[in-house]
């Protein structure tokens, strides 16, 4: 590939390739910064590339247009006539080793695999698929031993922006359920459900959402939605360090918290009478509930 270079206070334009080809070449790569190399002086390096007089004031007028001054030529010894008739500088045959030096496109090779090879390439998709087949069962049997804490299903009515439903009796959620811990930021988008309590460290954006059958506690802001005790438990809370959700759900209520409320520090969020409520840390009923943490 042709190629422009630094060479002390002037350029060098390589020329490594028939020059109507190469002059295609230095405008695309002149076109990428357009104003980079105006009011610059060059010489040109054609190694052992012949031309003729329209290529050459082809070229010549190209990196003009750039505002590249071209100052001389360099090559084979049939260009110094050429090069006289444009009042350029000759300056001489290219030394071999600046001729070695230019870069040159290397030939592609086609490479044919042997059949011993061809096994190899097919076991190993193979193998690949094997494992993606064993992790998904791994995967499918722990989702179904979670479920199976659970027991048997309640009778109960859907809710169909958490994908969970909440029973007709409310309860706690079953002893040894386990809690989801995520560390990083939720973005708009992202959900997170768990049969147990939800632990985020970082901040659930807005678009975001939390669903949880036990607590929810956020280690950060949280301004997406949360839902506690997604199963009916009233007893669940949501806690934060930044508390201003677009919708706050505890059970079967539903609150909409002001967003001035986010300057409060630290707050819990828990069900007290027939409505939700929330209240700074400092003041919070811990002895109503044991927040886990």
């Amino acid at each position: 590939m042709s190629t422009i270079r630094g060479r002390g206070r002037s350029l060098e334009i390589a020329i490594d390739r028939a020059l109507p080809a190469a002059t295609v070449e230095i405008r695309e790569q002149l076109e990428e910064r357009p104003a980079f190399f105006r009011g610059s002086r060059a010489a040109a390096n054609f190694g052992l590339v012949e031309a003729d007089l329209a290529g050459l004031i082809a070229f010549r007028d190209l990196l003009a247009s750039f505002g590249i001054t071209l100052d001389g030529v360099s090559g084979v010894e049939s260009l110094a006539p050429l090069v006289a008739q444009l009042d350029l500088a000759y300056l001489g045959a290219t030394p071999a080793d600046e001729v070695a030096a230019i870069p040159r496109p290397r030939a592609k090779r086609n490479t044919e695999l042997s059949d011993g090879a061809r096994s190899l390439v097919a076991d190993f998709a193979g193998a690949r698929a094997d494992l993606a087949a064993r992790r998904t069962e791994r995967e499918a049997a722990a989702y179904e031993r979670r479920n199976a804490v659970a027991g048997p299903p309640v009778a109960s009515a859907p809710v169909a922006s958490a994908g969970v439903t909440i029973p007709a009796v409310p309860q706690s959620a079953p002893a040894g359920v386990s809690t989801l811990y995520h560390r990083g930021t939720l973005r708009g988008g992202q959900t997170l459900h768990n049969l147990g309590n939800i632990i985020v460290i970082g901040d659930v954006n807005p678009g975001a959402e939390l669903i949880a059958s036990g607590d929810v506690v956020v280690f950060g802001s949280l301004r997406g939605v949360a839902h506690a005790g997604a199963q009916g438990d009233a007893s669940a809370r949501v806690v934060a360090l930044e508390l201003a959700p677009t919708q706050l759900r505890i059970a079967t209520m539903i609150a909409a918290p002001d967003a001035a409320a986010a300057d409060a520090g630290p707050q819990h969020a828990y069900i007290l009478g027939d409505r939700i409520t929330i209240v700074p840390h400092a003041a919070a009923d811990l002895g109503r509930r044991e927040v886990i943490v």
